[in-house]
């Protein structure tokens, strides 16, 4: 989530920033030289997974590394593949493309009427806080489809509910005339009002007519706006622990809003899984020690958008003050931040329902959360990111079998969490972050010992689960996690259940920092990691793991055992991985955030077919935007792809004002879409 050219807050390279110092080895046995290493795989490493996987080993199963030059083709060519379509070109254009055959449309717009009196969108942005508390808020990022009927076990396909997380927003657009401070350091209230309502989740109800046209059914009581001020309860172990109690909840079982919602992940129930990633940047603490809890995320002196000054000092945005200012917790808002890093629960056919802080999923930088294939009478599984440099990959199981008849987010309130390790050897296991773990506890006791973990202060165990939860990325530290090259979407192939995920990119790693799993460094352009469970076991504790493919330019290769199986050429070259998703056909669609500078311009989305490694250009955003967020309807011939912060005019040429939007893509035969 690379955010630039918005204004200095979002220049400031400290957006995300690095606050993994454990000095945690990657795995416990790592090889001295990296070349050595490579040499020694190549002969070594089918061996080592077939030995983990039997017969169900990875279709490429050796560890692959980038390279640039050699003639290879980037799909095997005894197989047919999935895409169906002519790639399209790079482009500088501030429009959509996409191939021949093809139509893309603009739909929803940041500040859409949605609800209430239906406020409509002005042009100069001059709308109120309470306008836009009843409008499509902006930034729009992760996206899902819900049948109308999917309750009832049904897929219709001309009719649902659009659920988007809002993930931030431009201040340049949001007002008339950008954000206002007044002289002496505060807001005003109403701009403060509108900023947060902007942030959040937007429920809504469409629906398609007899000549193909979707359309906001208004009216509806499906449609609703979940925002940054929205009351939710905190559920999971976390739910009543002393590091939550706060003014406005001294028993730490409620807090206001979700924030920075990036990607997000339907629930096998029907429910809607909103990410809070970084929620860091939204507090300030001036006092002279933070806690733990907020330096290992990087909660500073400063905030981002300056909420807590608003000029009025209402309660509801004087929580953006993390310093203690009072005589315990439960008089100030020192304990606020630990109320957000959660995944959200939002149930978009009860619009009265109250959004659920699932925190067994752990309390870190969620970019979002996949979940394996549900199975009837065995636990749910999924699996989530920490979206940011050197942050780790998770895993959750839970500790009660899912039946399709009675399942509710309930299932997420208990279990276990585990983070990832890759090893060298193309193996990986998934480390319990648990009291209960005898191994855990011998790693947190001497951690004790030492004093720290980096350079953070670490002298007592961890008090209970709950604690650990809040301190997930501390607990990660301990563990041994594998840090990542800032893990972002996920997505499970429902044909195989093989997991892939995409690493973004890394400026910071070393190239003597480096490791099989993210081989580069520095690691510019990213690239997507993907395993396999033990047995096919998506609760297994071992896996097996392979490079998908690098991003670069043109003549980047995938090597696999001395064999390039992807070379990238100008109808695929693509940086920086962001979004991920497979679709109902089995194709993975792969969104990017990274330079729109040449060869790659404008952000851009591809298909690729994960059996032969065929990956195509298929979209192309308008200028200055992040692709992000893609779902189709059941059918697979209505697709929604969302754009957030465009620059200049788009979608309206007519209005000189940047508009988030989502974009319908069709199929001018009304076909499947990439078919």
């Amino acid at each position: 989530m690379a955010k630039k050219d918005l204004d200095p807050n979002y220049i400031d390279p400290n957006y995300e920033p690095v606050t993994n110092d454990s000095g945690n080895l990657p795995f416990e046995s790592v090889l001295a030289n990296r070349m050595e290493r490579r040499t020694m795989m190549k002969g070594s490493v089918g061996a080592a997974l077939l030995g983990l996987m039997g017969s169900a080993s990875l279709s490429v199963a050796a560890e692959s590394h980038p390279g640039k030059g050699r003639s290879a083709s980037h799909s095997r060519a005894h197989m047919s593949s999935r895409l169906g379509f002519d790639a399209v070109g790079v482009s500088t254009q501030n429009q959509v493309v996409v191939p021949e055959g093809y139509s893309a449309k603009a739909f929803v717009p940041w500040g859409t009427p949605l609800t209430g009196n239906l406020p409509v969108f002005f042009d100069d942005a001059s709308n109120s806080g309470a306008d836009q508390e009843q409008q499509v808020g902006m930034h729009h990022d992760g996206v899902h489809f819900f049948p109308i009927d999917v309750k009832s076990g049904g897929s219709n396909s001309s009719e649902g509910l659009l659920v988007m997380n809002h993930e931030y927003i431009n201040q340049n657009a949001l007002h008339p005339a950008g954000a206002t401070t007044f002289a002496d350091g505060t807001r005003p209230d109403d701009e403060v009002r509108k900023e947060v309502a902007a942030h959040g989740v937007s429920v809504i109800h469409i629906k398609q007519d007899a000549h193909g046209e979707w359309s906001v059914v208004h009216g509806s009581s499906y449609n609703r706006r979940v925002t940054g001020g929205t009351e939710m309860d905190i559920r999971g172990p976390v739910r009543g622990f002393s590091k939550l109690v706060t003014k406005f909840s001294p028993d730490a079982t409620a807090t206001r809003g979700t924030l920075n919602n990036c990607a997000m992940g339907p629930t096998p129930w029907g429910t809607y899984l909103a990410a809070e990633e970084n929620w860091h940047g939204y507090f300030a603490n001036g006092d002279a020690v933070r806690p733990k809890e907020q330096i290992r995320h990087g909660v500073g002196s400063a905030s981002r958008y300056d909420w807590e000054k608003a000029v009025g000092g209402a309660d509801e945005y004087v929580r953006f003050n993390a310093s203690a200012v009072a005589g315990s917790a439960a008089e100030d808002y020192r304990n606020e931040p630990n109320t957000f890093g959660y995944m959200v629960e939002i149930d978009p056919f009860d619009p009265n329902g109250k959004p659920q802080k699932r925190t067994g999923l752990g309390r870190f930088g969620h970019e979002g959360v996949i979940f394996a294939p549900a199975e009837e009478g065995k636990p749910v599984v999924c699996y989530s990111g920490d979206d940011s440099r050197f942050e780790y990959i998770y895993k959750f199981v839970s500790a009660k079998p899912y039946h399709a008849a009675t399942a509710d987010g309930s299932l997420l309130d208990e279990g276990t969490l585990y983070v990832a390790r890759y090893n060298d050897d193309g193996t990986g296991e998934w480390l319990p972050l648990s009291l209960d773990d005898a191994g855990f506890v011998a790693k947190m006791n001497a951690a004790v010992a030492a004093g720290s973990v980096g350079s953070i202060e670490f002298t007592a165990p961890f008090s209970s689960q709950a604690d650990i939860l809040v301190n997930t990325r501390l607990a990660a530290d301990i563990a041994g996690a594998t840090p990542m090259d800032r893990p972002e979407w996920g997505a499970v192939d429902p044909a195989n259940g093989k997991v892939y995920f995409t690493l973004t990119n890394n400026s910071r790693r070393t190239p003597d920092n480096t490791n099989a799993a993210n081989p580069q460094g520095p690691n510019p352009n990213g690239h997507i990691i993907y395993w396999r469970e033990q047995g096919n076991k998506h609760t297994s504790t071992r896996f097996a793991w392979d490079i998908f493919v690098f991003a670069g330019e043109a003549g980047t290769e995938t090597v696999v055992d001395g064999k390039s199986v992807v070379t990238l050429d100008d109808t695929n070259l693509f940086n920086s991985p962001d979004g991920l998703w497979f679709d109902y056909n089995g194709r993975l669609w792969i969104q990017t955030d990274g330079s729109d500078a040449p060869p790659y311009q404008n952000n851009m989305m591809l298909a690729a077919d994960p059996r032969t490694r065929d990956i195509r250009r298929f979209f192309v955003g308008p200028v200055g935007c992040e692709v992000t967020g893609v779902v189709t309807t059941p059918d697979c011939r209505t697709m929604f792809v969302n754009i957030q912060h465009p620059r200049g005019n788009w979608p309206d040429a007519g209005v000189d004002r940047p508009r988030d939007a989502t974009v319908i893509v069709t199929r001018d035969d009304g076909g499947v879409i990439g078919s």
